[in-house]
């Protein structure tokens, strides 16, 4: 749920987003409207509120990044949620971070393509069903809307070769299925609450291994 005071880019400056962004950030928001009279790209009945249900809640994540990260991996970007949105204020802070996009879906890689193209962005985004690649490589994996923590811990731990940290948005559920998970898996926890919801949190995972 939405809070009840309707948030505005200025509310990222505390996580050192420059007012630059903002424009970038919210010419994108218009984009994924726009083109979701085309594609499911959100929901309908979420583009009203499209700014902080998408782009703030993705960007918030900012400052869980080390910005000296060479690469990070969106596992299932969908309409760039939040691999475009993170590599828009990357190309602001002026970073040499690369990021790959992960989407199965031909219409929405295109989206991504197109997109990542218009605003210049260091971005690779490939057609592929990330559960059937392996030995992967990547610095920073995020993941937000995708699959269950129980999927997508499986997924890294299977899939990935090598990685250094794991951000993963989690919803209302979260801290009970957060507690679940620990009974499987031992690994570092860093936890933020969500800005643009009572009822999320942020996880960022290191040191990810099985019991």
């Amino acid at each position: 749920m939405i809070d009840s005071n309707i948030l505005n880019y200025s509310c990222l400056e505390p996580l050192n987003v420059s007012r630059e962004t903002f424009t970038d950030l919210d010419k994108f928001c218009q984009i994924i409207i726009d083109k979701n009279r085309e594609i499911n790209l959100i929901s309908k009945q979420s583009e009203g509120i499209a700014k902080e249900r998408h782009i703030i809640d993705s960007a918030q994540i900012i400052d869980l990044i080390n910005l000296n990260r060479p690469i990070c991996t969106d596992i299932g970007s969908g309409s760039g949620l939040p691999g475009i949105v993170l590599a828009i204020i990357m190309k602001h802070k002026k970073s040499n971070m690369k990021f790959v996009l992960y989407e199965k879906s031909f219409h929405k890689s295109n989206f991504l393509k197109e997109v990542s193209k218009k605003f210049n962005l260091n971005v690779e985004v490939l057609q592929k069903d990330i559960f059937e690649e392996e030995n992967l490589c990547s610095d920073i994996i995020v993941a937000r809307a995708f699959k269950p923590l129980p999927v997508i811990l499986d997924l890294i731990h299977n899939n990935f070769k090598s990685f250094k940290e794991v951000i993963i948005f989690l919803g209302k559920n979260g801290k009970e299925i957060l507690r679940e998970v620990m009974s499987k898996w031992k690994f570092e926890l860093e936890q933020k609450k969500s800005i643009t919801s009572d009822e999320s949190i942020i996880i960022k995972i290191k040191n990810l291994e099985k019991k």
